[in-house]
């Protein structure tokens, strides 16, 4: 039987590389279609945007945290980081030569993650315990993990004394600023200290003195500190392999509209990597993975090239959830804070949703 697959499979060999939102989901579209082989350091997929919500309460972790064999039962998964490609394979650190047809990068940004998932859900109980433990808490940066993070802990624990320190002249910069000014507002009406303009010193701190100092010369008291600032993109090793010449002087992989990688015919890239002008959101990494999916699909069964679809960034929303019950969103006409945009995204932060998408029940069995 295997030698039958193996032949009707012929040509379709499809390798993903990166396990985040928008790889997993495309592997998993993929794999009844294809010999799918999805590569990733890390054995597992986590929805990221649940992912300070877990640090108030790790159990939420359980349903956020999902491996990546539970819903690529019909694919394979290599656990460790690509370091190379060729025009016909893709190398990994651990010595794994995987040949493939179509080549999906998805690799996101570069965020050094526990490789199994029990490491990645104690971690999250090790964060809750810090949190627990400490009356005050130092935040460092301003973008929405910062946010979210500030909002989760002044929410859940209101006892606790929450700074948060920005060195931009506005929190969340990659929205607008009636947003930015939302957020502000009602994280200090939850007794947040925001300073904005500095940044902080962390050689400053010592664990036995709780004192740190910012930029602009102030003492900030506090039992712990979270560092919630951007990650770089995951794309540097891709200048090593035969990609180099695809990528911009950002490092974001240039693609076309139908999401192909620059002057490749079968080499796809999606998610945060790319180069299309647009936020960097879930939401879209989930779309640019359902269009590289139906062109992959069509290429595979030998359309031709008009039938491939094309990928249209859309009208840009952004939520960013504060707490359990409100968020600030931006539509593409009106911001609103507060308990309406909360409904659609703090109280299950769409674990739900993303989980049925990879084909799994939103709750946990």
């Amino acid at each position: 039987m295997a030698g039958i697959v193996s032949a009707s499979k012929q040509g379709k060999r499809v390798v993903v590389i990166g396990g985040g939102v928008a790889g997993s989901l495309a592997a998993k579209l993929l794999q009844l279609d294809a010999d799918v082989t999805l590569i990733d350091p890390k054995e597992y997929f986590e929805i990221t945007w649940a992912s300070l919500r877990s640090m108030v309460e790790p159990s939420f972790a359980e349903r956020t945290v999902i491996n990546h064999q539970n819903y690529l039962k019909n694919g394979s998964v290599v656990t460790s980081p690509a370091i190379n490609i060729t025009e016909s394979d893709v190398m990994t650190k651990d010595g794994d030569v995987i040949g493939y047809d179509y080549l999906v990068i998805a690799t996101g940004h570069n965020d050094l993650l526990p490789k199994t998932r029990q490491e990645k859900l104690s971690q999250y109980q090790a964060e809750y315990e810090k949190i627990i433990s400490s009356q005050s808490v130092l935040i460092i940066g301003g973008g929405p993990s910062g946010v979210e993070l500030a909002a989760e802990i002044a929410v859940d624990f209101p006892e606790k004394k929450v700074t948060l320190v920005h060195k931009g002249p506005r929190l969340l910069e990659f929205v607008g600023e009636k947003a930015a000014d939302k957020a502000f507002d009602w994280l200090e009406s939850k007794k947040v200290e925001v300073i904005l303009n500095q940044s902080v010193d962390l050689s400053s701190a010592s664990d036995g003195n709780k004192t740190y100092k910012t930029s602009g010369g102030e003492t900030i008291h506090a039992d712990c500190h979270f560092l919630c600032v951007g990650k770089p993109l995951a794309s540097r090793w891709l200048s090593g392999t035969v990609l180099r010449d695809s990528l911009d002087g950002k490092g974001r992989v240039m693609v076309d509209e139908h999401l192909r990688v620059k002057d490749r015919k079968n080499v796809f890239a999606i998610g945060d990597i790319t180069n299309i002008p647009e936020m960097k959101q879930g939401y879209i990494a989930e779309s640019h993975a359902n269009v590289a999916v139906k062109n992959i699909k069509v290429m595979m069964s030998g359309g031709k090239k008009k039938k491939l679809s094309t990928y249209k960034p859309g009208p840009e929303i952004a939520i960013v959830s504060l707490g359990r019950k409100d968020s600030v969103a931006q539509f593409p006409f009106v911001t609103v804070v507060g308990c309406l945009p909360g409904l659609i995204k703090s109280k299950d932060l769409f674990v739900g949703k993303t989980r049925k998408a990879r084909g799994l029940s939103p709750k946990l069995v």
